[in-house]
């Protein structure tokens, strides 16, 4: 069964900030992303879980344009992504992206670059800041994600956790107005992986719109408005986590969180 949309945790009477219809996409002969439908209203937190290979990553990564769908609609921030398989041109998805802020598995910090100098370079070459207000931005975000007395360090000295801060951070940079997260804790250390999700709470609790792919159950009870449950390219279940968690409708989903419940 399929969910046509995701709508729960905000005012009904809202505008989708994404927009997605009959989105599908496919590497060779193997269909990712079979005809997803997907709606997200601003503030809205949307956690996708679900088994490896089914989706999730490939999903978010198509709804700022890293993949590039095969057919459907992507909508997001106003402006239409993907119209019938077709992609905005370069410029035009570069000014997007300025809106949609991603975070990876791996942090993607420049290395020969100190902390500060990595979250200020997008505001002045994108966004056009100067030094000076660029570096008062990145000093209020490091503050923010607890980082403010490693503005000079080298991306070296970090801990995988701090690194990931300093990912947040520089994506809050460009003053998103949508946050996507691909499993940004599943490269740390177990006890790094909480200093991470605080600071994604954190900009939950400030009504930051967010999509976010994890297998950490406890931030997706905790935090989101929606969980949506993929397997097989397809969203097979979504709803409020109290449903989804304490009385799913899907077998599938029953069986996959009895797996991971199970091992954590």
């Amino acid at each position: 069964m399929k969910k046509n949309s995701v709508m729960t945790g905000a005012s009904p009477s809202a505008e989708p900030i994404v927009r997605i219809r009959g989105l599908r996409k496919s590497f060779g002969s193997h269909v990712v992303l079979n005809g997803i439908d997907f709606d997200v209203l601003p503030s809205q937190v949307v956690v996708v879980i679900g088994p490896s290979g089914s989706g999730k990553s490939t999903f978010l990564r198509c709804c700022n344009g890293l993949e590039q769908p095969e057919g459907g609609t992507v909508e997001i921030c106003g402006r239409t992504l993907v119209q019938d398989g077709r992609m905005l041109p370069d410029h035009d998805l570069n000014a997007l992206r300025e809106e949609v802020g991603m975070v990876f598995q791996s942090f993607n910090l420049f290395p020969h670059l100190s902390v500060l100098d990595n979250v200020t370079l997008g505001p002045r070459k994108l966004r056009g800041l100067s030094r000076k207000e660029a570096e008062e931005r990145a000093q209020a975000l490091l503050t923010k994600v607890g980082l403010a007395h490693k503005a000079l360090a080298m991306p070296a000295s970090l801990s995988g956790g701090q690194k990931q801060r300093v990912a947040i951070a520089r994506a809050l940079a460009m003053e998103p107005r949508v946050m996507l997260f691909d499993e940004p804790t599943s490269a740390l250390d177990p006890e790094l992986v909480g200093e991470v999700l605080q600071v994604m709470k954190l900009l939950a609790s400030e009504g930051m719109t967010m999509m976010v792919v994890t297998h950490e159950m406890d931030f997706a009870r905790e935090v989101g408005d929606v969980v949506v449950v993929m397997d097989g390219g397809g969203i097979i279940e979504s709803g409020q986590p109290a449903t989804i968690f304490t009385n799913p409708t899907q077998e599938r989903t029953r069986s996959f969180l009895q797996a991971v419940l199970t091992r954590a």
